[in-house]
């Protein structure tokens, strides 16, 4: 006869995440989330003005700068409430090795967009996958591989087949 517990698989068997992701971390603190929430009320207010520069429009005919305008205006307003309540948030964690993983995808990130207008999407958007998928989230070299060339597929016959929209691309 089983009991319950016998049917539960044991927490060893079942945790197949990093060791990386598994240390422990100390939380942040007040400050560290007052501090948190004034960069992207900054980078929110920056695009704000950025995007009324581009012309915001009308409603029924909008300008290039209005759907950013009210993205800023959301992570101003989000950025605000995290200032205001901030102190009292406690759970944010402080910087530490997983901070790594956040500045490594973000790094990439930027390298994709910078590399976009010279080599076209296709070779940015699969190395972008394929370090996301092998280094970042620790995956077989093969799945990393095919996973990559079947997102960028996927983003090349969405976008520029169906869509029709004018990719910077090498193909």
């Amino acid at each position: 006869m089983t009991t319950p517990s016998d049917d539960r698989a044991t927490p060893a068997a079942t945790d197949h995440t990093d060791d990386l992701l598994d240390e422990e971390v100390e939380p942040a603190g007040a400050m560290a989330n007052v501090g948190a929430a004034i960069a992207p009320l900054l980078l929110g207010a920056a695009g704000a003005v950025g995007s009324v520069q581009l012309g915001l429009g009308e409603v029924t005919a909008p300008g290039a700068g209005l759907w950013p305008f009210t993205i800023c205006v959301l992570i101003v307003l989000c950025s605000a409430a995290l200032l205001i309540g901030g102190r009292r948030f406690w759970d944010a964690e402080a910087f530490s090795r997983n901070s790594l993983v956040v500045a490594i995808g973000v790094l990439t990130l930027v390298a994709l967009v910078i590399a976009l207008p010279y080599v076209g999407f296709e070779i940015p958007c699969a190395l972008l996958c394929f370090v996301w998928l092998r280094f970042l989230g620790g995956e077989k070299w093969w799945v990393s591989i095919v996973i990559s060339l079947g997102i960028t597929l996927a983003f090349w016959l969405i976008f520029v087949l169906a869509l029709r929209i004018p990719l910077p691309r090498l193909f």
